[in-house]
């Protein structure tokens, strides 16, 4: 009888677990890249129209003012995963594509912090992040450690960046595509013997490399690259089928993710609008801003097609989707593709109202675009100002699922889930940004204090005002948002104050 008992028990035990897994939402973080706070039409832009992130907008909380740890994506991709600034650890700034993981494997994660409350996760898309732990990689085998041991059930990548060798895809650490025969090799030094370049052959090219940026090594697809490959010619993609494909294996995951009846969360991290802008052959001429709209066009539709997918699953009620960028806009990255041109005859301004861009200590180039939906919990159409980080995420949902977090173990991340979910309207006391040379700037209470660095004050290649000045830097935010005039002299007190912080919270 009480063997019965318990077998009831038991039974009743995991049909409520069931229960409690099918009421918790799905995550899904859609993270773009290089996209400018105003390059989206729901936050001004005039020249280009974002109909499906609009949407997610019009349906959830758009909030103006959110930031990005970094200026550049492989810190900001760090902090986002890791709940910790990048700044923090060596080895984090933008990676060669045959880096070795930088995320620590022994930390606790965005992704693991969803496994443990019982999640399907996986990443989609760009990755950038490094993989394995021996130099030269070995891509001809498995690589680990990679997305699974940071938490991912499932990945399906390209290594580092479209502009960056190797361009292949991997799925679940293995690439696709390979032959015993033609092994996959990679250089970041010289070219391999015979090697076809872009510096050695420009008249290959079907897309110009700006001769300033390095974008001049291996060609692929009629475009030069970062860094030297030999072999691996059946895996090596075609930039305008890289949408398509992305998109397809974000739905295929959350297909799986619904066989096995959990829960899922999925990164989904877009490779638009990163160089090399090449969209598929569908969106080529269909804005008004040459091949830099394009991709954004693309990438709203992508976009699109999986808001559509979690419809047409019966998803869509109770995910959770965070829509952001990894750092500000840029136009010229390297190659001469009419994005500067076209955005000065539209006056098109990528970072709307914000100074600097990509690499910068200024506004643009870590405040960006940050939307969340959750139709269950969120009532539509909300703005918010609250000063938020994506540092936060892995705390924030951590105290959603009831998973606590090593005690320990170190973390900058705080939870803000009720601000994110607009159920407060509570912020961050400060945030801290890091731009490309890696001198700090700290924002509280509305003002921003830019660390002193040496550096030009202009990144001529790229065409942005960088912010490094030899002397220290204060801005109003509240009511200078452009950052063009410096209060330092006029209020040295609180210049103190805010260094003060800083140099604490370096410390910790």
């Amino acid at each position: 009888m009480k063997r019965i008992i318990f077998c009831i028990a038991l039974m009743l035990g995991i049909q409520s677990g069931y229960a409690q897994s099918s009421v918790r939402p799905n995550v899904l973080i859609i993270y773009t890249d290089d996209l400018g706070y105003g390059d989206l039409s729901c936050n001004g832009a005039k020249a280009i129209a974002t109909p499906n992130v609009d949407r997610l907008a019009q349906n959830g909380i758009n909030f103006s003012n959110a930031h990005t740890t970094a200026s550049t994506c492989t810190p900001s991709r760090y902090s986002l995963l890791s709940g910790r600034y990048a700044w923090r650890k060596k080895g984090t700034n933008i990676l060669p594509g045959d880096a070795n993981l930088v995320i620590p494997t022994d930390i606790t994660t965005l992704p693991k912090v969803f496994q443990q409350a019982g999640y399907q996760t996986g990443v989609v898309g760009k990755w950038h992040l490094g993989l394995g732990n021996q130099s030269p990689v070995n891509w001809n085998q498995e690589v680990s450690p990679g997305p699974r041991e940071v938490g991912f059930d499932y990945s399906f990548i390209f290594p580092a960046t479209a502009d960056r060798v190797p361009t292949i895809f991997m799925e679940n650490q293995q690439a696709l595509g390979l032959e015993e025969r033609d092994p996959i090799l990679v250089d970041y030094h010289k070219a391999f013997p015979g090697e076809l370049t872009g510096k050695a052959h420009p008249e290959l090219l079907k897309q110009p490399n700006d001769p300033r940026q390095g974008h001049d090594g291996h060609i692929v697809n009629g475009i030069g690259r970062i860094g030297f490959m030999q072999g691996g010619k059946r895996s090596e993609w075609t930039d305008e089928e890289l949408g398509y494909v992305f998109n397809n294996k974000a739905l295929s995951f959350i297909d799986e993710s619904l066989k096995k009846k959990k829960p899922f969360f999925l990164y989904y991290a877009i490779h638009n609008i990163h160089v090399p802008r090449m969209p598929g052959t569908e969106f080529k001429g269909k804005s008004k801003l040459g091949y830099r709209g394009d991709v954004t066009l693309e990438m709203d539709h992508s976009v699109g097609v999986i808001m559509n997918g979690l419809k047409e699953r019966g998803l869509l009620r109770n995910t959770i989707v965070v829509f952001s960028s990894d750092n500000g806009p840029v136009l010229n990255d390297g190659y001469m593709d009419q994005s500067a041109e076209t955005a000065a005859a539209l006056d098109h301004r990528p970072g709307g109202i914000y100074r600097g861009g990509k690499y910068s200590a200024f506004e643009a180039g870590t405040r960006v675009p940050f939307i969340v939906q959750w139709p269950a919990k969120i009532a539509p159409g909300k703005k918010s100002d609250a000063l938020v980080s994506q540092v936060d995420l892995l705390a924030s949902f951590a105290a959603m699922l009831n998973v606590k977090l090593p005690a320990g173990e170190f973390t900058d991340s705080r939870n803000y889930f009720s601000t994110l979910t607009g159920q407060s309207r509570k912020h961050r006391e400060f945030v801290i940004e890091q731009p490309a040379n890696n001198v700090l700037c700290i924002i509280k209470d509305g003002w921003k204090y830019i660390s002193p660095s040496k550096g030009p004050a202009l990144m001529g290649a790229v065409n942005i005002e960088t912010g490094y000045s030899a002397a220290d830097q204060l801005y109003d935010l509240n009511k200078d948002p452009g950052e063009r005039t410096n209060l330092a002299g006029k209020y040295p007190q609180r210049v103190q104050a805010l260094k003060a912080l800083l140099e604490k919270v370096m410390a910790e």
